[in-house]
């Protein structure tokens, strides 16, 4: 991304909680999209205690229900932005909520972050995760409008909250309207899955395509389509 080009301003990506998967598809887009910045992201202390391998990837424990655990939130990560080409990413929301759900209240963290800050990037994504044509599901995301901390100086926490807020639910309707479309045309397919039903179905049509001298296609749809030989 554009926002990118200078890894020795802070990056901060926050997003939408769908699923499970969140932290490992945030590892992924990080490596993908912003290398070589390296991820950091906030998690409940008790889940992390459940999964300590997260640490590895970068996530750091914080009690979410006590002052104290605010102000080492944000302790970590002003230390945190005093390495070069860090990227932190936080899913502010707080809880797992469905990607049309716009109702859970942002956690406070992120807009004092943003009021404490003179320079940084800040980027809301969105996540959604889908059934279209296949047996196993597409993971889709949008980026909405960044923000620049050097060009807001004079915001407030209460401003931050609201501004922060919009631009994250804007950008889940943008991506809410996209997946509706049921088009993989605007988006950019950064990891092929595996295509087709598998199986019984998928022999019985490798055993059609090789009788009448086609290439097989493994996709059910027309959706991230791969060609491959039979």
């Amino acid at each position: 991304m554009a926002a990118d080009a200078r890894a020795d301003v802070p990056l901060i990506v926050y997003c939408n909680h769908p699923s499970w998967w969140d932290p490992l598809i945030a590892h992924f887009i990080n490596f993908r999209l912003f290398a070589p910045r390296q991820i950091y992201a906030p998690i409940d202390a008790s889940a992390l205690e459940r999964y300590k391998v997260l640490e590895r990837l970068g996530f750091f424990g914080v009690d979410m229900d006590s002052t104290k655990g605010a102000a080492s939130f944000l302790k970590t990560t002003a230390e945190l932005f005093r390495r070069p080409s860090t990227a932190l990413w936080l899913t502010p929301e707080g809880r797992f909520a469905d990607a049309r759900d716009h109702d859970a209240e942002l956690m406070p963290g992120l807009s004092h972050l943003c009021s404490r800050m003179s320079e940084g990037i800040v980027v809301p994504l969105s996540l959604e995760y889908v059934f279209w044509e296949e047996r196993l599901p597409e993971c889709l995301f949008r980026f909405g409008e960044i923000v620049s901390l050097a060009d807001t100086p004079s915001m407030t926490k209460p401003e931050w909250h609201v501004d922060l807020a919009s631009r994250l639910r804007t950008n889940q309707t943008k991506l809410g309207e996209l997946v509706q479309a049921r088009s993989s045309e605007p988006f950019e397919n950064l990891m092929r899955g595996k295509q087709g039903a598998s199986g019984v179905y998928d022999f019985g049509r490798r055993v059609k395509s090789w009788l009448t001298f086609r290439k097989f296609q493994p996709a059910h749809g027309e959706q991230f389509r791969e060609t491959q030989d039979g």
